[in-house]
């Protein structure tokens, strides 16, 4: 269950599969100041740019404050 800790939820609107099903494809609603256990909306805040890995969001919320040193 997701927000047991941060009570940062994800409410979950619509699940599909692709064609051969080996595929599934959840649309949520972030709710909370973010879902990453870093301190970011999503979890996906790195993008690839010239072979390397940079971070591309800002943080949303001090995760040491909500998880303590766990972050």
């Amino acid at each position: 269950m997701k927000g047991e800790s941060s009570g940062h939820r994800l409410a979950v609107k619509s699940i599909q599969t692709d064609c051969d099903q080996d595929c599934v494809l959840l649309q949520v609603e972030a709710i909370g100041p973010g879902v990453c256990h870093e301190g970011y909306a999503s979890c996906f805040f790195r993008t690839l740019e010239g072979g390397e890995w940079k971070i591309s969001e800002q943080r949303t919320y001090d995760p040491k404050s909500v998880y303590g040193g766990k972050a």
